[in-house]
């Protein structure tokens, strides 16, 4: 992993429990599995290790990485997506795979279930006319239709994110529509979710929520006649991946007035400042913060530390990764 990563996750109060749990050096830091040809200590070290314990800023791990590591049995992520450092040749190697991406799903499904709430109760619309006006608005007049009760959602994808999701609305008086090609529909019922066609799904629902993975067929996924196809009024919250939306379409639907939208993801990552976005009354605008981060970090180490407790005891991981599921997974 990176060394901030290891300073931010691998830190704190998980550390004790990590070294009680395996045998390991936390200032043995590899960055770049290229220098181990050069490092003779560093070559030591690794042609021991069974597990690696892996984070952002993991060199890929390939044919010449294992190379140096004849024990490798096992990578523990503490974090998210492997598909950056997990390769062919670990699968062929038949090495076990672990991911926090569990872990880091609860925050963003948080982050969305307050974006959903907030959305249908037009507070970020609200809070601007009333810093405008700076003093009272009628509320009943302006606002006539605002709330979240009977309200319809909208989730794409039915991602580990989009399953959390799933569980968080379930207190709240909506219908909830779902749409995953990869899904089994008869277990999205049974999550009180309603599948239906994409098209189908943005025409009905007050709130669209992106939570599909990043693949080549799913570029664009919204484009600008599928995003026409929401209803006026509507928002669109993307926690997953910019590259889903055309940012040119989404932007002329949101100069219009006709959509709002919550974007924790956007296509280039960091808009160019002479973005319209940053200043919109429709448009929130986050800097990617809807995943794990400060407290939430010790979620991800902890839950590496219990995986490598189970490889320790024996016991199958927990949250192993499914090799024909990575393909079209986020």
């Amino acid at each position: 992993m990176s060394p901030c990563t290891r300073a931010a996750v691998l830190g704190g109060r998980v550390l004790p429990e990590l070294l009680r749990v395996a045998d390991v050096d936390p200032e043995l830091l590899v960055t770049d599995f290229g220098s181990a040809f050069v490092e003779e200590a560093l070559r030591r070290r690794l042609a021991t290790a069974e597990v690696l314990v892996t984070g952002w800023g993991c060199p890929p791990l390939d044919g010449e990485a294992l190379e140096l590591m004849p024990a490798l049995r096992a990578v523990v992520h503490a974090a998210g997506s492997v598909k950056h450092h997990v390769t062919q040749a670990c699968w062929e190697r038949g090495l076990l795979v672990s991911s926090a991406a569990a872990a880091n799903a609860l925050p963003v499904a948080e982050y969305t279930l307050a974006a959903i709430l907030f959305s249908n109760k037009r507070v970020l619309e609200s809070a601007h006319a009333y810093r405008a006006a700076r003093g009272p608005i009628d509320l009943l007049r302006r606002y006539p239709a605002v709330g979240n009760y009977g309200r319809t959602v909208g989730l794409v994808g039915a991602s580990l994110i989009g399953r959390r999701v799933l569980e968080l609305l379930r207190p709240f008086d909506f219908r909830v529509l779902v749409h995953d090609p990869y899904a089994d529909p008869a277990e999205l019922a049974a999550l009180g979710a309603e599948p239906v066609p994409l098209d189908e799904l943005l025409r009905h629902s007050d709130v669209v929520s992106l939570h599909a993975p990043e693949l080549p067929q799913t570029r664009h996924l919204l484009n600008a006649s599928r995003l026409a196809l929401m209803p006026d009024g509507g928002t669109l919250v993307n926690t997953a991946r910019g590259s889903l939306v055309d940012t040119k379409a989404l932007t002329e639907e949101l100069l219009s007035g006709r959509l709002h939208a919550v974007l924790d993801h956007t296509e280039p990552e960091v808009l160019p400042a002479v973005s319209p976005l940053y200043n919109l009354p429709n448009v929130l605008l986050t800097p990617h913060v809807a995943g794990s981060l400060g407290g939430e970090l010790d979620r991800l180490a902890a839950t590496a530390v219990e995986e490598l407790e189970r490889y320790a005891l024996g016991l199958g991981f927990h949250h192993p990764v499914d090799r024909d599921r990575l393909a079209y997974s986020a």
